[in-house]
């Protein structure tokens, strides 16, 4: 099996990674010799920061010497991103491989499963075949029923900072919302949460009581932010002084005090990591689209804000860094998305917008959202494509002496990242 046929499969389930519930990879897992039973996890959940704190967390891993496996989503570029051994992608060879070892299996299913299932199934492999010390192990959707959530009692359960998204899936508060995510808290296990939202606390605290789970709060009287760039940002997080994470925006801090705590738990139950391997995993995580620095003239912010938890933080961001000023943003939204409140938070920082449409079948046409935002009293231009969108900002950029903020969803960064790559280099 070629890569490309490999990916074809892959996809023809259609996008059905929502369809929650865990009979189906269970099956499947079953099937294939369920290889999760031979690893061990750091199974990440929340709303944002997610990718962010796994990067970290499997980075400083990495530098203590261990074998790390990391699955994320969405992948940016190429469905090889969404697992990785020791910082590396699964090749295209290999991906190839495993899919057509994996395809007869779910192919003899009588309820087929889904896309993100067929993935996880292969990373489970993979990690397996790789002899990962540890994986790091990114919830999909939620975290009850999330397919990652086969696996039994992790290493360690981490769920980062709570808010409103998915609700149609998850809840429509942040009880239900925190309930879902506390699905991943397992018997007899350690959970590190943010614990920023009373009401999500009061969720983990009945759980952790209710399985017998040993719950860690960030305690965020540590954290004090010394240096923000748009290179990064310095911190203390007693007792370590002047941790530098080469990721941009306010939220990344708090990220990092989050990801430090789930190592110091992980180092008391008995992995080896020192100070010195914190700080040089932390000072070379790598996670493109979050807050991500694409051009210097004019400046071009990438960041994959999707919700309006999201667009509030990358908003703070900006104004941190550009103070007094405004932004042109160019923005593509998926339409199950909180349009109306994320526009509102944007509009108020916006000197203009530019629309496009993510290549998604759930994207919100660009013209649409182009009219949403009109509403709030700022322009608004809808382009036909990402690179059309991306030559507009610019223009408007350079007119306005403002920096651009490419903002929404993380499906359109790599058409994003391309598009500007092609103008800044001229």
């Amino acid at each position: 099996m070629k890569v490309d046929e490999a990916i074809d499969y892959i996809r023809s389930v259609n996008w059905l990674g929502s369809k929650l519930g865990l009979s189906r990879i269970r099956e499947l897992l079953d099937k294939l010799g369920n290889p999760q039973k031979s690893l061990r996890f750091v199974h990440v959940a929340g709303t944002n920061g997610k990718g962010s704190t796994c990067a970290m967390i499997a980075s400083v891993l990495r530098a203590s010497g261990y074998r790390v496996g990391l699955y994320t989503s969405p992948y940016i570029s190429r469905i090889n991103e969404y697992m990785s051994v020791s910082g590396e992608a699964i090749s295209d060879e290999e991906l190839s491989e495993l899919v057509g070892f994996v395809q007869p299996f779910a192919d003899s299913m009588d309820d087929h499963p889904t896309e993100f299932e067929i993935i996880t199934a292969l990373a489970m492999l993979y990690f397996k075949r790789h002899e990962c010390d540890i994986v790091v192990l990114e919830v999909g959707l939620g975290g009850e029923l999330d397919s990652t959530n086969v696996i039994d009692t992790p290493e360690l359960a981490v769920i980062t900072a709570i808010g409103l998204d998915h609700t149609a899936q998850l809840g429509n508060n942040i009880e239900e919302i925190a309930f879902a995510k506390a699905g991943i808290i397992k018997p007899g296990g350690d959970v590190v949460v943010y614990g920023a939202e009373p009401e999500a606390m009061r969720v983990f605290e009945e759980k952790c009581k209710s399985v017998g789970a040993r719950l860690h709060r960030v305690d965020f009287s540590r954290l004090s932010v010394k240096k923000l760039s748009l290179d990064g940002a310095v911190a203390d997080f007693k007792p370590y002084f002047d941790l530098f994470v080469p990721l941009a925006g306010t939220y990344q801090p708090k990220n990092m005090a989050l990801a430090v705590t789930a190592l110091e738990v992980l180092r008391e139950k008995g992995w080896h990591i020192t100070e010195g391997s914190l700080r040089t995993g932390l000072a070379n995580v790598s996670w493109p689209g979050r807050f991500e620095l694409l051009c210097r003239d004019p400046v071009v912010i990438l960041d994959g804000a999707h919700n309006v938890h999201g667009v509030k933080a990358a908003t703070e961001g900006f104004v941190s860094l550009f103070p007094g000023q405004k932004l042109v943003i160019l923005i593509g939204v998926m339409a199950d998305k909180d349009v109306k409140n994320m526009v509102e938070l944007l509009a108020k920082h916006a000197a203009a917008f530019v629309t496009v449409t993510p290549q998604n079948p759930r994207a919100l046409p660009a013209e649409k959202l182009a009219e949403q935002i009109r509403v709030f009293g700022v322009p608004a231009t809808a382009c036909g494509s990402i690179d059309e969108g991306a030559h507009l900002a610019v223009k408007l950029a350079r007119e306005r002496g403002c920096p651009i903020a490419a903002l929404g969803s993380l499906y359109f960064s790599a058409d994003v990242r391309r598009a500007f790559s092609k103008i800044c280099n001229k």
